[in-house]
């Protein structure tokens, strides 16, 4: 099936991987995260043991690991002197990591010890870093999207800097700050934060000042975002994909299904609701070298799906 139109066609895969037959799985296994590696293979966060799946390109399982994500959220591709680093946040226990390719714990980034967790709960849901590799300081960004509606800096040894909340520029305050990414098209580059729940984006400079807001009537739902080749990519819970370009400037929806969040029992509906070529609840998406997409639902049960571009 081709969804999209001009520049934007696309092969629609359903079900391009799957996640493993477990009962984790089958009970819950929301796929939230998904990222490509450099060697083309896609790395896969969801809400089963094993919480991390990697398959190849062709959708193949190949390795699997990490059993104490029961809510795995957040998943982050990093990279360092040429070695590759995922960050994987837990919206319930609070982990936050930093991980090899393989899983091998390499650094742990606790909680903020200020005076907002007396009163406020604590769930974590992205990270974003300001990588060296793109003249940054390392400075590692957390999103508490489901817990205090703040962003907590560190520096790169994971010692707390500050905090932003959203207060600090004219947009006001987040709701549900969900996803954080750096912003490298431009000399300077910029912090996004997909403020899910005010149906917006905001713009801060890499020492946390805000600089400008958008999308206030193009999104509905957006969940983060992903810069590839001066485009923006982003998916919107409710449930479709949006384009923009360098700036910020809508191009095109894709797989638009607004409606099907209006239906009760939404985002688990029954398989005859789940239709090729419509999202239903898009967490997260990944785009690789020849511009195919891969997104991943929130839903029971998981759903992978391929956008193949199409000539």
């Amino acid at each position: 099936m081709i969804i999209g139109e001009g520049d934007f066609r696309y092969e629609w895969t359903e079900d391009w991987a799957k996640i493993p037959d477990t009962r984790s799985g089958r009970e819950n296994g929301r796929t939230h995260g998904v990222v490509v590696l450099k060697n083309g293979n896609i790395a896969v966060f969801n809400q089963a043991d094993p919480a991390v799946l990697i398959f190849n390109s062709n959708g193949k399982l190949i390795n699997s690991w990490g059993n104490r994500f029961s809510c795995a959220h957040g998943m982050t591709l990093t990279e360092g002197n040429g070695t590759e680093y995922l960050w994987l946040t837990d919206q319930y226990s609070g982990e936050v990591v930093k991980t090899s390719i393989d899983g091998k714990t390499l650094l742990r980034i606790e909680k903020p010890r200020i005076k907002l967790y007396e009163e406020k709960d604590y769930s974590p849901t992205w990270v974003s870093v300001f990588e060296e590799r793109f003249g940054g300081n390392g400075d590692i960004w957390i999103t508490d999207g489901y817990g205090s509606n703040f962003i907590h800096r560190f520096n790169k040894e994971g010692i707390y800097i500050n905090s932003i909340n959203g207060e600090e520029g004219k947009a006001g305050a987040f709701n549900c700050p969900h996803s954080i990414f750096f912003d490298i098209r431009k000399s300077e580059p910029e912090l996004y934060i997909a403020d899910r729940g005010n149906k917006r984006f905001q713009v801060y400079d890499p020492e946390g000042n805000y600089k400008r807001s958008f999308g206030e009537n193009i999104f509905g739902c957006p969940c983060g975002g992903v810069v590839k080749d001066n485009l923006l990519y982003i998916p919107e819970l409710c449930a479709r994909l949006a384009v923009l370009d360098e700036n910020d400037k809508l191009i095109t929806y894709l797989g638009r299904n607004e409606s099907t969040c209006d239906i009760h029992g939404w985002p688990n509906h029954p398989k005859e609701l789940i239709k090729e070529g419509k999202f239903n609840s898009p967490h997260d998406l990944a785009v690789d070298n020849k511009n195919n997409i891969y997104v991943v639902e929130w839903i029971t049960g998981g759903r992978i799906i391929k956008l193949e571009r199409a000539r």
